[in-house]
């Protein structure tokens, strides 16, 4: 036996041979799936979890891939391979796993066959877009941490005029309510009547960080959409739509080793049991986040890039609705003569 149960609750010391051998149970438990380490951490102090049958009561404990491991008498598995979704959140939905005030998470709108996953971060209650979810709590705590450096954009539709002057306390950093924010890429991209949309970058996601921040300069977001974080982007992916990165992917992103990178993406179109209030429109790819479709004239989002003409698309006077395009010579009275050429190319020879 690798791993032994603290009779008294208060665990092998750091000192000990046992700590230095294996992984700490909080930690193994959030890798295999079953919680992050806080939840871990609260699971084993409520006496759920059983170790080779010895129920332990304090996470100061070591275990190794030959400990038996039990949560609620169910045996934990070995962990699998590090695994991330992309997620678009809808708005309405509650990033948590549940809620006092009994409404809807997203964990009740994804599919029934996804395994148990874990948020990175959050997007509240009236946000929406890009959401990324884990197996793995170590995946889940280091792409979390600020000092990982993943720029976190958004769109953000905002009441008011906004100006440089305006925004540069936010590109300089800014105190509200005695908590400082770090300094924010924010660009103006248009005003559209009593609305505007901005761009909006940061490094740190804070409680509310985005409308307290706008708040404190006299904007009110209205609409808040989150289009990628860090390398990871919202793309076209649908609301309530879920779809898988590959494993190498994963690998090359997180700078992780894994025993098997195969693996295929796996998009897995959803729709969520409550439906969305509104739909975003298409986004464009990565690095060129698109605007959602709006019917009003002051919500209407900016033109999207890269328009064109139709393949077959008529032109000249038959655009115009006024007939078929004339050739440039008079017809000769045969079907499908073609009028004489000057000589040099230039045109059909006029009569005389």
């Amino acid at each position: 036996m690798n791993a032994k149960p603290p009779s008294s609750g208060s665990g092998p010391t750091a000192d000990s041979s046992e700590a230095s051998k294996g992984d700490r149970i909080a930690k193994v438990l959030s890798r295999a799936g079953i919680a992050s380490r806080r939840e871990a951490e609260r699971m084993i102090e409520a006496g759920r979890v059983r170790v080779n049958g010895e129920q332990i009561t304090s996470p100061a404990l070591n275990v190794t891939s030959e400990d038996k491991i039990t949560v609620d008498n169910t045996p934990v598995g070995a962990p699998e391979p590090p695994r991330i979704w992309l997620y678009h959140k809808p708005t309405g939905l509650v990033t948590t796993n549940s809620d006092e005030k009994g409404r809807e998470t997203i964990f009740d709108a994804l599919p029934e066959d996804m395994p148990r996953v874990m948020t990175v971060g959050r997007l509240d209650l009236n946000s929406e877009g890009l959401l990324l979810l884990t197996n793995d709590g170590g995946v889940k705590r280091k792409l979390e941490l600020p000092s990982t450096g993943w720029l976190r954009r958004y769109r953000a539709r905002v009441n008011g005029r906004p100006t440089d002057e305006m925004l540069e306390p936010l590109r300089k950093g800014i105190t509200v309510e005695g908590e400082q924010f770090q300094p924010m890429d924010v660009s103006l991209d248009r005003q559209q009547g009593a609305n505007a949309w901005l761009t909006i970058g940061l490094r740190e996601g804070r409680n509310r960080e985005i409308r307290r921040a706008m708040e404190a300069v006299g904007l009110t977001v209205n609409r808040l959409i989150r289009v990628s974080y860090g390398p990871f982007q919202l793309g076209e992916l649908k609301t309530g739509e879920v779809e898988e990165l590959r494993r190498k992917v994963v690998r090359d992103q997180l700078g992780l080793e894994l025993e098997d990178p195969t693996g295929t993406a796996v998009k897995k179109p959803t729709s969520v049991r409550r439906p969305p209030r509104r739909k975003p429109g298409g986004f464009g790819g990565a690095g060129q986040p698109g605007m959602p479709v709006e019917r009003s004239e002051d919500d209407a989002p900016p033109p999207r890039r890269g328009g064109g003409k139709a393949k077959h698309a008529p032109r000249g006077k038959a655009a115009a609705g006024k007939g078929p395009a004339r050739s440039g010579g008079r017809p000769t009275g045969k079907p499908g003569a073609r009028p004489t050429a000057r000589p040099g190319g230039k045109g059909p020879k006029p009569r005389r």
